[in-house]
C-alpha cells in the first residue's frame, strides 16, 4: 500500500512547490521593502544628499521618520548648506525632540540673508530650548515693532509727572531686533517693554518742566536708548518712538493742596490742645483759691476762740474785745461783697 501511494503521489513535484513558495515570499518581501525605501533612495540619489539604503533601513528600527530625514538632508544640499549637516546629526536632533525641517529653513533664511551668523549647533539649541528658531531669524531680518505699553495690559498711556507737578501721558512703540547669540536664556519682551517704560518715566521725571519734553519728544527716545536696555535680553533695541503723548493732571498742586490741608489739621489739633491745657489750667488755679479760701476761713473761725479765750483770761479789756469783734464783723461784712460781686462776674 505504501509503495503504491508513493508511486501514485510525486514527492518531489512538492518539494519544489515548497521551495518556489518559499522564493516567492522571500522575492515579495524584498520587492515591498524596495518599494518602501525605493522613492526617498532615489531622491537622496539624484540630489546628491548622501543617504544610503541602509541608513534608510536603520531609520526604520531606530523609528525616526525617513521622510522628514531626507526632505531635510535634500533642502540642505539644495540650500548649500555646510556638509556638518549630516543625516546622522538630523536624526540626532529628530531623536531629542527637535523640529528637524524648522531648523533647516532658519538655516535657510539666515544663510540667504547674509549678515545674520547661525550655525548648525546654535540653531538645535534655540530649538531645543523652546523658541520658534524660523521667528527669530524672521525677526533678526525684518525688526519687529512692540507697543509700550503692552495692548492687553490693559493700560493705554504711560503716566509719569515733571519737576514741576504737570502729569505726561505717553504711548511709545519700541522697534526690535532678535539676538540670536543671546537668545537661550535671554529675557523676552515682556522684560523689553517693562524696561523701556521705566526708561520713560524716569526721563520724564527728570525734566524741570513738561513743556521741555513737549517740545522735544526726542529727548526720552535718547534717554532710553542711553541707558542700553536691551542688555541680557533676546532682543536688540533699534529704536523708541513716542507715537502719542498728552498732558494730563496737575499732580504737584493736588499735592500740594493735599498737604496744606493736613498742615491746616495738624495745627487744629495743636491749638485745641493747647486750649484744653489752658482750661485745665484755669481750673487748676480756681481749686487752689478754694483750697486757699476754705484754709483763711478755717484761720478766721479760730480768731473768736482766741478771743474769748483771751478775755477770759483777763489779758483782754471789755473795750478792747469789743472793738476786735466790730473788726472781724467787718471784714466778714466785705468778705461777703466780694464773694457775691465775683459770684454776679461769673453768671453775667
Amino acid at each position: 500500500m505504501f509503495l503504491l501511494a508513493q508511486e501514485e503521489f510525486p514527492w518531489g513535484a512538492a518539494a519544489a512547490l515548497v521551495g518556489l513558495a518559499v522564493v516567492a515570499v522571500i522575492l515579495l518581501v524584498i520587492v515591498a521593502i524596495f518599494a518602501n525605501f525605493f522613492r526617498l533612495w532615489i531622491q537622496s540619489f539624484l540630489t546628491g544628499a548622501g543617504i544610503s539604503l541602509l541608513d534608510l533601513i536603520g531609520m526604520t528600527f531606530r523609528k525616526v521618520n525617513k521622510d522628514v530625514i531626507v526632505k531635510s538632508k535634500i533642502m540642505c544640499v539644495q540650500a548649500g548648506l555646510p556638509d556638518e549637516i549630516s543625516g546622522k546629526a538630523l536624526e540626532a536632533h529628530y531623536l531629542s525632540g527637535g523640529n528637524v525641517p524648522l531648523v533647516i529653513r532658519a538655516l535657510i533664511a539666515a544663510n540667504k540673508a547674509k549678515i545674520i551668523r547661525l550655525s548648525y549647533r546654535e540653531a538645535t539649541a534655540i530649538d531645543l530650548a523652546g523658541r520658534n528658531v524660523l521667528e527669530a531669524v524672521q525677526t533678526s531680518v525684518y525688526p519687529k515693532v512692540i507697543d509700550c505699553p503692552a495692548k492687553g495690559s490693559g493700560k493705554e498711556f504711560l503716566e509719569a509727572v515733571a519737576a514741576n507737578g504737570i502729569q505726561l501721558r505717553v504711548r511709545a512703540r519700541v522697534t526690535v531686533r532678535a539676538n540670536l547669540q543671546q537668545l537661550i536664556g535671554g529675557a523676552t519682551e515682556e522684560t523689553i517693554i517693562a524696561r523701556v517704560g521705566e526708561g520713560i518715566v524716569s526721563a520724564i521725571g527728570s525734566a524741570e518742566d513738561h513743556m521741555e519734553v513737549l517740545e522735544n519728544p526726542d529727548r526720552i527716545s535718547k534717554a532710553v536708548l542711553a541707558r542700553r536696555l536691551d542688555s541680557q535680553t533676546a532682543f536688540e533695541i533699534v529704536s523708541v518712538d513716542i507715537a502719542d503723548i498728552d498732558v494730563g493732571e496737575n499732580i504737584g498742586a493736588r499735592v500740594r493742596a493735599d498737604q496744606a490741608e493736613a498742615d491746616t489739621r495738624v495745627a487744629r489739633a495743636r491749638a485745641e490742645g493747647r486750649r484744653a491745657m489752658a482750661v485745665a489750667a484755669e481750673q487748676e488755679q480756681i481749686a487752689r483759691i478754694e483750697e486757699s479760701r476754705a484754709k483763711l476761713v478755717q484761720a478766721e473761725a479760730e480768731v473768736p476762740k482766741a478771743m474769748a479765750a483771751a478775755f477770759n483770761s483777763g489779758k483782754l479789756g471789755i473795750l478792747e474785745y469789743y472793738k476786735m469783734r466790730n473788726l472781724v464783723a467787718d471784714t466778714d461784712m466785705r468778705r461777703g461783697i466780694a464773694t457775691s460781686s465775683g459770684l454776679a462776674g461769673k453768671t453775667g
